[in-house]
């Protein structure tokens, strides 16, 4: 099946990332050059970063019979040296071209069997520091395309891979089936997305993608750039997988017009096992069982209850050092409805049970939680204890606003499965060690180290004064300004925008006064560039960078006043409010006196209240007060703009290494959130109803 890869017209576009394109022409050719250099190559490990090299190798090594395993850029060097000696890789592709690779594990190489039929070996990052390997042969993965291709395929598309190709679903499921149906792949290196996906709005509407593949979290910031900068008309058909989804997140995705499927897949079955698509899609389920697959209870699982889903082993050749199993004991709980769709509820190895006895799968809990925007990540726990605990990840640094959004979860769940307790933590990334590469928390590895007190310590003085050594500045600035941003947010004109309840009069005031202070945004980094002492004149480049995007942003605010019924003249030519004033007196002051450097605090004050509040504020007081989109350009655009410029900051200010610069940063950051504060807090207010 895979050769029909080669009866697309020649001129069409096959691949294409920053530096190389391929028509389907030459993709023959392209793949005939690598295979001459893998004559002795009998398992080739890919070490790349997304790119069309990539792709390359692995159809070379498919079509020649020569077994692969993808490294996911994720893995610590450990997991992957374990990945090369256990999957007995004899070769490695990386960016430097193609080597021998020296298996130095005897253990591996006398007790660990490579299936004769494996064409790709998968390592899951799973729960524990050595990944396992799981054993693929060609007909299983020419099933799978099969059955996408004729459940989805349309005539021509784009699609963008934003998963690491290494990942199976993105792998398989996203480049294979593309290549068989004759679309267009576009590659780009990870890092074009940003550190959290910041660009992936500019970059699918550049390519005009009309498929993804994503996980929940990628979904939720995909939103959020398309409220601030407007739907993707390119897509449709996003594809969506990783972990369980509460129906409202899809449903909310879909007014976006966003086109939102979800499915269930293992690796064991190559990825996707289920999956709606726009002909038959009912939200809340992962969709019908593909074709090729088989669920050997779907009698049981139509009785109503959660019970594991057990699936017929189409090709499966068992983990390396195993025997295929015959059945595929999933390990995830689910029932079906009688039109045939799958439901997953959680999985049987993470079910807790009260200590009265109930049984709940946090994955149930987890998807409530995680509608809510204002909750990126959350782990519950509590197996053996009265009642749910959770760990939750934050957009906002609103307690109150949290404790609100986990209250509406628990109105939607019954007694025994409300989180009673919960914690604000930082994220769970793949660098943490706490992620999947399909974007799963690892509960146990969590769960570990919560009980040995890892995540919530408590340090000593002496661990204290290490961990400032240690901890990135930018990291450092964000702990000592939290107390100054939680006054921010509790100020009662935030906490009534951000629910839609201010009236017109009060968002025009507030207009007023951001005019007057971000009037000010150009002068302030002209007077700190020109006040830097030479050895620090290496900070010229980011406030240049600042100032390019900065120009002008004042004119956006007096079209946003117009735009909402105000006389944009009139504010032109007023007088800011004494807390106005003394925001703006108050870093002229500092600069001047003091350190220049010191304004990078403003910066952060100004950029990660937008990334808090901006967007989602427009958006609530837009729907309130029944305005049009053409009065919010400046806090919708400003919004996605700081999200955007974060990773900038922060590398910026991590570079900077004298203490009294960062000393005058987190001073001047702590300063304006307070003056900041009492700017909102002195403009006239009165809820809209």
């Amino acid at each position: 099946m895979f050769k029909q890869i080669f009866n697309h017209p020649a001129d069409r576009i096959a691949l294409q990332d920053e530096h190389e394109t391929i028509t389907y022409g030459q993709l023959a050719e392209a793949i005939e050059i690598r295979q001459t250099l893998l004559r002795d190559v009998k398992c080739l490990a890919i070490a790349l970063d997304n790119s069309v090299d990539w792709i390359i190798w692995d159809l070379a090594c498919l079509l020649s019979n020569i077994t692969t395993i993808p490294i996911p850029p994720f893995f610590t060097f450990e997991q992957t040296l374990h990945a090369l000696n256990n999957g007995k890789a004899t070769h490695v592709a990386n960016n430097e071209g193609i080597f021998k690779h020296k298996n130095n594990d005897k253990v591996a190489c006398m007790t660990h069997e490579i299936p004769p039929a494996t064409a790709k070996v998968t390592f899951t990052s799973g729960t524990t520091g050595n990944p396992k390997g799981v054993c693929l042969n060609r007909r299983q993965m020419e099933s799978l395309t099969s059955s996408l291709i004729n459940a989805i395929a349309s005539d021509h598309g784009h699609h963008a891979c934003i998963l690491p190709l290494a990942i199976l679903l993105e792998n398989i499921a996203g480049v294979y089936t593309s290549l068989i149906a004759g679309y267009t792949v576009h590659l780009t290196s990870m890092k074009t997305f940003g550190d959290k996906y910041e660009w992936l709005h500019s970059y699918l509407s550049s390519v005009k993608a009309t498929s993804i593949i994503c996980v929940p979290e990628v979904l939720q910031i995909l939103m959020g750039q398309v409220m601030a900068k407007g739907p993707i008309s390119s897509l449709e058909f996003v594809a969506l997988g990783g972990s369980k989804i509460y129906p409202d997140l899809i449903s909310k995705a879909h007014e976006l017009q966003l086109p939102v499927y979800e499915g269930y897949g293992l690796s064991e079955c190559s990825s996707v096992v289920a999956l709606n698509i726009p002909e038959h899609n009912r939200v809340g389920s992962v969709g019908k069982v593909l074709p090729h697959n088989h669920i050997v209870n779907e009698r049981e699982l139509k009785s109503g209850k959660d019970i594991e889903i057990k699936i017929k082993n189409n090709g499966f050749l068992g983990y390396i050092g195993q025997p295929a199993p015959i059945i595929i004991e999933t390990g995830d709980l689910g029932h079906m409805d009688e039109d045939g769709y799958l439901y997953v509820t959680g999985r049987k190895k993470n079910v807790l049970i009260t200590s009265f006895g109930r049984n709940v799968a946090p994955e149930w809990v987890e998807s409530h939680l995680n509608v809510h925007p204002e909750i990126l990540q959350a782990f519950v726990y509590g197996d053996g204890e009265p009642h749910l605990k959770a760990l939750v990840v934050c957009t906002v640094q609103d307690r109150d606003l949290i404790e609100q959004r986990i209250a509406q979860a628990n109105s939607r769940l019954p007694d025994y499965a409300q989180v009673k307790e919960f914690e604000i933590t930082k994220p769970f990334t793949l660098e943490s060690g706490y992620l999947t590469g399909t974007g799963r928390i690892k509960r146990q590895r969590v769960l570990e180290d919560l009980k040995a007190g890892v995540l919530h310590e408590n340090p000593t003085a002496q661990t204290k004064e290490k961990e400032i050594m240690t901890t990135p500045f930018y990291d450092r600035l964000v702990a000592a300004t939290q107390p100054m941003k939680d006054v921010l947010f509790k100020v009662p004109q935030v906490k009534d925008a951000l629910a839609g309840k201010i009236s017109i009069e009060t968002y025009r005031a507030y207009l007023a006064q951001a005019y007057h202070h971000v009037s000010h945004t150009v002068p302030f980094l002209m007077t700190m560039g020109s006040l830097l002492p030479s050895d620090k004149r290496w900070m010229h480049k980011p406030i240049i960078e600042y100032l390019e995007e900065e120009v002008g942003h004042e004119e956006w605010i007096l079209n946003d006043i117009a735009a909402a019924g105000g006389d944009a003249e009139a504010v032109r030519q007023s007088k800011p409010a004494l807390e106005t004033q003394s925001l703006v007196a108050y870093n002229y002051n500092y600069m001047q006196k003091h350190n220049p450097v010191g304004f990078f605090g403003m910066v952060y004050m100004l950029e990660s209240t937008s990334t808090a509040i901006a967007t989602k504020g427009a958006i609530a007081i837009k729907d309130s007060l029944n305005l049009p989109q053409k009065a919010f350009s400046y806090l919708a655009s400003h919004g996605q703009l700081d999200i955007e410029h974060m990773s900038f900051f922060e590398k910026t200010v991590n570079a900077i290494k004298d203490e009294n610069d960062q000393d005058a940063i987190i001073e001047v950051a702590q300063n304006t959130f307070l003056l900041f504060a009492k700017l909102l807090a002195a403009i006239p207010h009165q809820q809209d109803q």
